[in-house]
């Protein structure tokens, strides 16, 4: 099997050339199927981890006599959404292509829909996350993606045990201890003023939180919780326009006190801002799957023996972690659909996702609940317990920025990073709360009509 990182360049280029799509036929099971599949991936943040995808796909490849081969895309620049959109207008490309969150809904009319695949897991595994169902079926409720194990993930925070206990007097690893045994009353006391305290301590005593402002996931998927935590909706499950509320103006005044205690360069962040400032020794907290800290214990082995994944702050409508699942999906145009169907069921089975999660240092999360007893979150370390809490333990609702909209609309909302320009044009642009709001209310009214 071969595996290859490429650039959207390349990919284009591949598209372009292309005339003619094959056309899919049945797959047939036995010793002799030889065929051949193409995969196009993310390109994980964790080192090594997509070393065991390719191992897990070279097995198939090998049981089945099919030919695969694996092309890493990474997600800087958005390069992977740029090539899936290449080849889907192209109608040629991979036959499997792995989607981040709301890009299911921007390819479902050039994807195939897979209630087969997921069936199956479902019948094996139990419930599939709520959210993971609301961003995959399209407008006749057919599942048109299969979350990933590998770059599915939360966002909850990443704090240094050190800093909190020095400068705020807080011990995160008490608040969300390694194991069941929470303190309620601990607990409960996470919230988003709190929160708010001990960034301005952290702050004066030069260690900054870095919680990134700019138009990438990192920032839109932790706003987006935020906003939802206070109760603020900005479009409905009935297409009615809901930002123009008490709740969205207290969730910008909140961002307004928050953005003074962090480093000025966060708005020109992009997705490995946060997990560098982490890592430098510098940062005291952020919103992050465990990438940073996985790195940290290569590049910078203290700051790593320092960090504790934990809880996100709650509001006053609750606790959300920020959810980004990414799918496997197979295009109309795949050359071999009922063999891609069978290959992305081998990788999302339980056996397999146990390998995928522990080669991410638990930073990889499956879509099933029941697979949340694998012992990497148990085991890593140091320190021991640093990302127990990862998987959502507590009160912890999975949450996505565009939620309760339609999915059309709110894909919208989330890739025009709709949250995140509002609390721009509010602390660097000097614009009035209410001004914002209306403008928001504008954009929102044209994501319906378009």
């Amino acid at each position: 099997m071969k595996t290859t990182t490429v650039s959207r360049r390349k990919f284009i280029k591949r598209a372009a050339l292309a005339t003619t799509a094959a056309v899919a036929a049945p797959y047939m099971r036995t010793s002799y199927s030889a065929g051949k599949l193409t995969l196009g991936c993310w390109d994980h943040w964790v080192p090594g981890a997509n070393d065991t995808l390719t191992a897990i796909v070279n097995e198939w490849g090998a049981q089945n006599h099919v030919e695969t081969h694996i092309d890493y895309i990474t997600s800087v620049g958005d390069k992977d959404l740029l090539t899936a959109s290449a080849e889907a207008e192209a109608k040629t490309g991979h036959d499997i292509m792995q989607h981040r969150a709301w890009q299911v809904q921007v390819h479902r009319d050039v994807l195939e829909p897979v209630d087969d695949v997921i069936d199956r897991l479902v019948k094996d595994h139990g419930p599939i996350a709520t959210i993971s169902e609301y961003l995959a079926k399209d407008h006749h409720g057919k599942w048109k993606g299969v979350p990933t194990v590998v770059g599915s993930q939360v966002k909850p925070c990443c704090s240094r045990i050190d800093l909190y206990k020095q400068y705020c007097g807080v011990d995160v690893t008490k608040m969300f201890p390694f194991g069941d045994n929470r303190d309620k009353t601990l607990v409960d006391s996470w919230n988003w003023d709190l929160y708010l305290t001990t960034a301005e301590k952290l702050f004066k005593g030069g260690y900054p939180v870095g919680l990134p402002m700019g138009q990438t996931s990192d920032a839109i998927d932790w706003v987006g919780a935020l906003f939802r935590s206070y109760g603020a909706v900005f479009v409905d499950e009935k297409d009615n326009i809901a930002v123009d509320s008490a709740e969205t103006r207290a969730a910008l005044e909140y961002a307004q006190k928050l953005m003074k205690f962090n480093p000025p360069d966060v708005y020109a962040w992009d997705d490995a801002g946060n997990n560098k400032w982490l890592i430098s020794g510098k940062g005291s907290s952020i919103m992050n799957p465990p990438s940073a800290w996985s790195v940290a214990k290569r590049d910078n082995i203290k700051v790593a023996e320092q960090c504790w994944t934990h809880d996100m702050p709650r509001g006053a409508k609750g606790r959300f972690a920020p959810y980004l699942p990414f799918y496997y999906g197979v295009w109309t145009f795949a050359q071999n659909q009922s063999a891609a169907k069978d290959l992305i069921h081998y990788i999302v089975d339980k056996p397999q996702a146990k390998r995928q999660v522990q080669a991410s240092n638990g930073y990889d999360l499956p879509a099933f609940k029941s697979y949340y007893d694998f012992d990497t979150w148990k085991t890593v370390e140091p320190p021991k317990g640093t990302v127990y809490n990862y998987p959502p333990r507590g009160d912890e609702e999975l949450s996505i920025t565009g939620y309760p909209a339609r999915p059309d609309v709110a894909a919208q909302i989330y890739n025009q990073s709709l949250q995140t320009v509002m609390i721009g044009k509010v602390t660097q642009g000097g614009e009035k709360i209410d001004d914002v709001v209306k403008w928001a209310k504008n954009e929102c009214e044209g994501y319906l009509r378009s």
